[in-house]
């Protein structure tokens, strides 16, 4: 198959880059913003906590269906028509949000919320492999990943310096923005090649009808598990590790987030290139993986660390964890056309879910073993794990992606 232009390709980067972007903006805007916007509407300080919690797994709910029903949609539908239609979900829902007044409300556009981010980053991950050559499309990969996790950063800053409900329309205006630029995008050429044939596509069953499929599958989905026990875990309730480690002043996990998220998309940048560089997705996922066990160790044995540290820290987490351009790479490397959008748009919202199974775990250890010991316990095997799982996976570095899942 022909390459896409560099013109076409050039400009499928930066809408999927800025798609992203606006997506992490909103995925982290809520954590930023929460007790601002809950007490903007009367919830009671006693009540923070809790319905925080329930719109959190109203968004989480909605990703991990919004994940199915997106990735069906762009094996069956087309690419383009996903990345679109999921910009503008979540941007509407921004919108709304800023105009909510009470929970109920607020869960609802939350939920609608987490199905329109669940698309995005599936979609432009799959539109770039399939768009550039073998050779080169781990930059592509690399720079949507890069560009798209500063939004996080922009979230920090706008949540804490804008009113909450400003903070919501600005993402919706940028994802509306955003939408201008679909303009001379084009459809990948993969998935026009299959669009009108008799095969099935999008058939989520066939991830489970075969055992090396399936098993492939979930290898590649749990890769990314210490990305998530390092921002789900150590990140969020950095304010109790600070008072188990005797921290000189209070650990925010607010910054926490933003330096972390900083670190990670600097992490992607050189992970994607040493890919390139070295052509092997494998290795660098695997020496990363080592690099996170080494930051986590650095984290939960800094007795008396300050809050500068703790910020120089997160970046370190945030770089030893930055493979989760070459994770969604890898994803849609591993499967054919008729699957390949299913398989990148599921993985990376199933494994955000695992935050659940990370977070139970730790709670649960936690009061026999300690704060400390409980992390050690679940970032050793939630590593332990990745690293199985990338040692069964084959490498896809320069893999011809035209062909289909029978």
């Amino acid at each position: 198959m022909k390459e896409t232009s560099t013109k076409n390709v050039t400009l499928l980067i930066i809408v999927a880059a800025l798609g992203y972007f606006v997506d992490i903006y909103d995925l982290v805007l809520f954590s930023v913003i929460r007790v601002q916007s809950l007490k903007g509407i009367g919830v009671a300080d006693e009540d923070l906590l809790s319905i925080g919690v329930n719109l959190i797994n109203a968004q989480m709910i909605g990703m991990l269906l919004g994940g199915i029903l997106w990735g069906i949609l762009g094996d069956k539908l087309g690419r383009l028509k996903v990345l679109f239609g999921s910009i503008l979900m979540y941007s509407l829902a921004n919108i709304a949000n800023g105009f909510v007044t009470d929970v109920t409300t607020y869960g609802i556009v939350r939920f609608i919320a987490g199905v329109g981010l669940a698309g995005e980053l599936g979609a432009g991950i799959t539109l770039v492999t399939e768009s550039m050559s073998k050779e080169k499309r781990g930059y592509g990969t690399m720079l949507v990943a890069a560009i798209g996790l500063l939004g996080a950063v922009l979230a920090g800053y706008v949540g804490e310096n804008y009113a909450w409900q400003t903070s919501y329309f600005i993402g919706g205006g940028m994802g509306i923005a955003l939408l201008l630029l679909r303009l001379g995008v084009m459809e990948s050429g993969m998935f026009i090649n299959i669009a009108d044939k008799n095969i099935s596509k999008g058939n989520f069953f066939m991830l489970f009808n075969k055992w090396s499929r399936f098993k492939k599958y979930i290898n590649c989905t749990l890769i990314a598990m210490p990305v998530w026990f390092v921002v789900g875990i150590l990140i969020t309730f950095a304010p109790e590790f600070g008072k188990a480690m005797g921290a000189t002043e209070p650990l925010s996990a607010g910054k926490g987030i933003l330096f972390t998220y900083i670190g990670i998309s600097f992490g992607d940048l050189l992970t994607g290139f040493l890919s390139q560089i070295f052509k092997t997705r494998k290795k660098i996922v695997i020496v990363f993986l080592f690099a996170t066990l080494v930051s986590i160790l650095i984290f939960l044995f800094s007795k008396g660390i300050t809050a500068n540290t703790y910020h120089w820290i997160c970046v370190l987490l945030g770089i030893s964890t930055g493979f989760w351009v070459i994770f969604v790479t890898i994803a849609a490397e591993q499967f054919g056309t008729n699957l390949r959008s299913t398989v990148t748009t599921t993985v990376p919202n199933f494994i955000r879910g695992s935050v659940v199974l990370i977070t139970l775990s730790f709670q649960a250890l936690k009061t026999p073993f300690g704060i400390i010991n409980s992390a050690l316990i679940v970032g050793f095997v939630t590593l332990t794990i990745a690293f199985f799982a990338v040692y069964n996976l084959e490498e896809t570095y320069g893999k011809d992606l035209d062909y289909l899942e029978e």
